[in-house]
């Protein structure tokens, strides 16, 4: 930026250990203005202190959260971090998963956690506790129930750790395991997404490169291609991005499945091998059979979908844990089907939410 100036001071006495007696000035400012000059602070309670003044007027945003860094339950929002030395967080070498919360049962976490587990496995990251330690002894089933939380979501991630900025996770101190609880958007946010599956939603074909299939067979934290395929739908006035392979296929969306609703009646989600295989999806897939016994199907499954075929479907959806299903009525600008929310996605909807409700997938949470 023109104008700015950026002075760094550095003292240290050579008579002493320059690591224990280092003093930093740090001065911004611009041209025709005073010097600022920025806080060095010295001691934890005084960056502690900050950190609890920026949180203090704000309504707490996470409940719980849990660090192995620091080997237990965080409930203070400010004290929610991760070493800035974490290789997931300067080298995206790490993976995360989520469960949903509903009314006070954790939905699907055994499936999530083993899709964690398995991105893991192919990140070469080997989980610090064995996987009966993250579900239930100490983690992600009693870290809920300090949440006092009973609708949201929670989200965990394996990292190859902290311990200096270099490629190699050799010089890490271990595998870092961090998990915190999401609480349930607002009531208007509820009523919005309550509206969008009434109405459906609209699509359109990103145009960011899709990620090799070896990576998006990984649910690792490197989303920066999602995060730009998001944007690109939103600045198009789109709810949201698909993909469409090199071979003309439909692939999938940024954070979720895509499902489709042939003429003929089949259910056919996208197969895996291009795309990360989906707990929602494959949960749909489990359901659909009574669709079927119903009269409303012929068929489901999973399989290869050109998206010239795709654009002719009856319907189409989205389908993903925090949705659980979202209908899409427009892609590209043209209609899907007659451009309605369909039959299907408004059944599969429901199966999905009483699924949450009463299904079998479901573990209580022990509140206190």
């Amino acid at each position: 930026m023109q104008g700015l100036h950026l002075r760094i001071m550095v003292a240290f006495s050579r008579e002493s250990d320059p690591r224990s007696d280092i003093s930093v000035c740090v001065f911004l400012g611009f041209s025709g203005e005073d010097r600022q000059q920025v806080p060095v602070y010295a001691s934890g309670t005084q960056v502690l202190q900050k950190l609890q003044e920026k949180w203090k007027s704000t309504q707490q945003p996470y409940p719980a959260m849990y660090s192995s860094v620091v080997g237990g339950i965080i409930l203070d929002p400010s004290m929610m971090v991760i070493p800035i030395d974490d290789h997931m967080v300067h080298r995206g070498h790490g993976v995360f998963d989520t469960a949903t919360l509903s009314d006070g049962y954790l939905y699907e976490l055994d499936s999530h956690l083993d899709r964690l587990l398995e991105s893991a496995s192919k990140a070469k990251i080997d989980p610090p506790f064995p996987r009966e330690t993250m579900r239930d002894v100490l983690i992600l089933i009693q870290m809920a129930a300090a949440s006092q939380c009973r609708d949201g979501s929670i989200k965990y991630w394996l990292s190859a750790g902290p311990g200096d900025f270099l490629l190699s996770p050799n010089g890490c101190t271990g595998p870092a395991f961090y998990a915190v609880v999401i609480p349930a958007s607002s009531t208007s946010a509820s009523a919005s997404a309550a509206a969008a599956l009434r109405s459906g939603v609209k699509a359109i074909t990103s145009t960011v490169p899709m990620k090799h299939p070896f990576f998006a067979g990984i649910k690792s934290v490197n989303y920066l291609p999602n995060a730009l395929a998001v944007a690109e739908a939103e600045a198009r006035g789109a709810y949201a991005p698909v993909w469409v392979d090199e071979d003309g296929c439909v692939a999938e969306g940024p954070t979720m499945n895509v499902a489709f609703v042939t003429a003929a009646g089949d259910l056919v989600v996208p197969a895996p091998g291009r795309v990360l295989a989906g707990c929602t999806a494959r949960r749909v897939l489990a359901l659909a059979p009574r669709l079927v016994e119903a009269g409303m199907l012929m068929r489901a499954g999973d399989a290869r979908i050109p998206a010239a075929e795709a654009r002719r479907c009856a319907e189409m959806m989205f389908v993903g844990s925090g949705l659980p299903v979202m209908p899409v009525v427009e892609w590209d600008g043209q209609p899907i089907g007659d451009g309605r929310v369909g039959r299907v996605c408004l059944a599969l909807s429901e199966m999905l939410r009483d699924d949450m409700k009463s299904g079998p997938d479901r573990i209580p949470v022990p509140y206190s």
